[in-house]
């Protein structure tokens, strides 16, 4: 069986699975990185120095202040109704590349704010969820079809806030065999499904950005474009930042672009270094 559980442990940005060298049948590539991840300390994607924003943050701190308060709710992040989990499934592809499985969100989700929108599997916790691990695979289960017991989770990234201030957290798992796994959609949920090579979100060829604002905070909005024998595909916003930061604490370096604004994620953790947020 897969390791559902996740403990914690005390390494900074990076939590650990339950990975058992024996039950797990992957690649060397998968049983690499499997203990790779089991031992390192991530490289932190494209981490702005906090001191860049400071002029800024100073010149709006007594406006952010007040909204922080007047909207203390919204904020309030931590509470499992407001939790949510995604899997990062990797498996080796035909050139010995790691890659990554995607969906496409289907146009049923017309109330949904991200109809349409590329995605890693995953969704809100539910009241029978142990942990962040049990989550994103009972997702991936529902989306795609995917058996949990193919899946070796193996580390937890750092969490995430969503524009809608959920706080999400990315689950690494490996997938020893892609040929094992026969996708079986939930349609009302999920569009299609596709895979890219992990390591494109580390280069500029297919990357470029928006600038955004939230709260009278600019940003960078990562986008990124994929094209396959499936379609088309636009990755960006929540996801592409996963990505970019899963890409960095594996191949261990920083993405080949630089960016004059943080991205969302990073102008969150600002703020809440600076007591605004």
């Amino acid at each position: 069986m897969a390791c559902i559980s996740v403990p914690s442990t005390c390494m900074e940005g990076l939590e650990i699975g339950c990975l058992k060298k024996d039950r797990f049948r992957g690649s060397q590539k998968l049983q690499k990185l499997a203990q790779q991840l089991q031992v390192l300390t991530p490289t932190p994607s494209v981490d702005m120095e906090l001191e860049q924003l400071d002029d800024n943050i100073g010149s709006k701190l007594e406006i952010m202040e007040s909204v922080a308060v007047e909207n203390d709710e919204f904020f309030l992040v931590n509470s499992r109704k407001r939790r949510a989990a995604v899997l990062i499934c990797l498996f080796e592809g035909n050139e010995n590349e790691l890659r990554v499985i995607l969906t496409k969100r289907s146009m049923k989700l017309s109330s949904h704010p991200g109809a349409g929108d590329v995605a890693l599997p995953g969704g809100k916790m539910e009241e029978g969820d142990v942990d962040d691990s049990a989550t994103a695979l009972r997702e991936a289960t529902e989306e795609i079809g995917l058996d949990p017991h193919l899946v070796q989770v193996v580390a937890k990234l750092d969490p995430f806030i969503s524009q809608h201030q959920l706080k999400v957290v990315p689950v690494v798992g490996l997938l020893a065999r892609i040929d094992d796994f026969k996708a079986i959609l939930n349609t009302d949920e999920v569009a299609t499904v596709f895979d890219v090579p992990l390591e494109m979100f580390l280069k500029e060829e297919s990357h470029r950005w928006e600038e955004k604002e939230w709260m009278g905070w600019k940003y960078i909005l990562h986008l990124f474009d994929f094209e396959s024998e499936k379609g088309v595909f636009l990755i960006w916003g929540l996801t592409a930042s996963i990505l970019i930061q899963a890409a960095s604490v594996i191949y261990q370096q920083s993405p080949c672009f630089k960016n004059h604004l943080p991205d969302f994620q990073q102008l969150q953790k600002a703020l809440k270094t600076n007591n605004i947020a």
